[in-house]
């Protein structure tokens, strides 16, 4: 590789896959700039100063300060200490149930997907994987979460009897400060620094970078794009997330108008035949087409073979993105019908059509009402010999991890007798994540698998059919082992508490659930230790012990 030439996603991965095994190599990735696009500092302060938390005095000194360190007239120290005193008196448990909402409204869509298959990589071969920011706890903990990643080193506040003092622990997770934690954890873990991995996207870390044997600039900022060249360090830059090109969001305008292009187009056929099914047969194949052919969106498709043989079905999938109704009418293509919120109903034009088409609205918050709106598609089914197509998670989830199950799609399939075919989609969140407006150019994996045979279904045994299904999408998704640790874990905590004098040393935590007592405080942690605070969708546990 030339010291000007900036890797190639596959070769970088392939890098990691080429690599020795074993828990002893580390890979460790800087947060803000890294995994996500920008700084959760910045969604945080503006979510702040959205809800009106901060005053006009705090906002100005806020501002006043970053301009500082953002000049160089103040170290990160000074940066992080100005923010310390605004929080004194403040609970901690409001930081984490605010880090929480902050994940799902802002930080979640950040999410790089390169950096989550390059996160898996180095699972795959065993590594040992963590966090290693001088952002907060309560930024980081979701998306570490989320991620399955076990060990969080950080920046902490101070906090005594549940709230913050407003003073900083030293010393934070910044410059020398992160080498000290990454030694820290490969003390305690046995972790071979010279042959580890570090992934940044700033010169900040330059310490950290050339302690390890691995440093890997990750959307390198001006300064460290030049020190990687003279070092002939292997660069690498996502542009998946965070400001879209103005193509992006010609492509998303475009796709998302394509709906009523396509149903402009179907209304010849509609005139000369008198067929409504014919014309919206039509109208549906060439939304999906349009759409999928402007965004980007290439589809590998494993067992195409099943969305046809078992007709009229239950079409069930996985819902992440507003690309999975593009997806859904490229791979379906006619004689289809579907569920939707009843707020979609009220989106003008777009609304009609998907009514038209034959869409059901529903109100999630009404389970009878819902029931009741959804009895005109069994009609369908049984009548017209339609297909209906549901997402039984009900609302598109923040990240590719499969959701819970609703049972309305099962019972659907028991009244009207007919099979029901699982749709996998494993990753259509890289063209569109939750709250995501722009849609981007991806590879999308889809299995459509065999049909579940429902005739023998009951409605007393309907949580194990459900439970059934569920399992085949994990399975496919490569999830079922998480799954598992997780219900490993949830046995655990429901277990009766322990003889005085047993104190459990870790603690866990399922995943989208909101802090729970009896976390020990922040305060009380080294900043080369591992936080109580990630991995929990997987029921590892992390130690969290008091610094000497």
């Amino acid at each position: 590789m030339t010291k000007t030439k900036t890797a190639d996603y596959q070769s970088h991965l392939q890098d990691v896959l080429d690599a020795p095994e074993g828990a002893h190599i580390a890979a460790l990735f800087d947060f803000d700039g890294t995994i996500i696009a920008g700084y959760s500092a910045t969604a945080m302060l503006w979510e702040k100063i959205k809800r009106r938390e901060m005053t006009a005095e705090e906002v100005v000194e806020t501002i006043n300060v970053m301009a500082q360190y953002s000049t160089g007239n103040m170290g990160f120290s000074g940066l992080m200490s100005g923010a310390a005193k605004f929080m004194k008196g403040v609970t901690e448990d409001s930081y984490f149930e605010f880090g929480e909402e902050l994940y799902e409204k802002h930080i979640a869509r950040k999410v790089y997907p390169e950096a989550r298959a390059l996160i898996e990589a180095h699972r795959a071969k065993g590594h040992t994987i963590a966090i290693v920011s001088s952002a907060t706890i309560y930024q980081i903990e979701p998306t570490a979460r989320d991620l399955d990643i076990e060990h969080v080193l950080c920046s902490q506040y101070e906090v005594e009897n549940g709230e913050f003092t407003g003073n900083i622990i030293r010393p934070l997770c910044f410059g020398e400060g992160k080498v000290i934690a990454a030694e820290g954890l490969a003390a305690e873990y046995g972790l071979d620094l010279d042959n580890s991995y570090f992934y940044s996207d700033s010169y900040d870390d330059i310490e950290l970078l050339e302690r390890v044997g691995k440093p890997r600039p990750l959307n390198p900022n001006g300064k460290l794009r030049e020190v990687a060249r003279e070092n002939d360090w292997p660069l690498e830059k996502y542009e998946s997330r965070g400001q879209g090109k103005p193509v992006d969001y010609i492509r998303t305008i475009y796709a998302t108008g394509s709906l009523i292009g396509s149903a402009i187009a179907s209304l010849p056929i509609w005139a000369l035949t008198g067929s409504q099914r014919e014309a919206m047969n039509f109208s549906t194949g060439l939304f999906g087409d349009i759409a999928t052919a402007l965004t980007g969106c290439e589809l590998e498709v494993t067992g195409e073979e099943n969305l046809w043989i078992s007709r009229p079905c239950i079409f069930v999938f996985n819902h992440q993105s507003k690309a999975d109704v593009m997806i859904l009418a490229k791979l379906i293509r006619k004689d289809m019908g579907g569920v939707a919120k009843k707020e979609v109903r009220d989106t003008p034009v777009i609304g009609k059509l998907m009514e038209l088409a034959g869409t059901v609205f529903i109100d999630r918050a009404n389970a009878r009402s819902a029931i009741k709106a959804m009895a005109p598609l069994i009609d369908a089914i049984k009548i017209d010999g339609k297909s209906i197509v549901i997402a039984p998670e009900g609302t598109r989830t923040l990240s590719p991890k499969l959701g819970p199950f609703k049972k309305g799609a099962f019972h659907m399939a028991i009244q009207a007798g007919v099979p029901i075919v699982p749709i996998v989609i494993h990753n259509a969140g890289d063209v569109a994540p939750k709250n995501e407006f722009l849609m981007r150019p991806a590879k999308v994996r889809v299995d459509v698998l065999p049909a579940v045979d429902t005739s023998q279904w009951t409605t007393r045994t309907m949580n194990d059919h459900v439970a059934e299904v569920r399992g085949m999408f994990l399975e496919a998704l490569g999830q079922a082992e998480e799954e598992e640790a997780l219900e490993t874990l949830l046995s655990e905590e429901q277990a009766p508490p322990q003889k005085t004098g047993q104190r459990k040393k870790t603690v866990g935590r399922k995943a989208g659930a909101k802090k729970t007592t009896g976390k020990k405080s922040v305060a009380k942690q080294t900043a080369s230790r591992s936080t109580s605070t990630a991995g929990r969708a997987t029921g590892k546990s992390i130690k969290m012990e008091a610094a000497e």
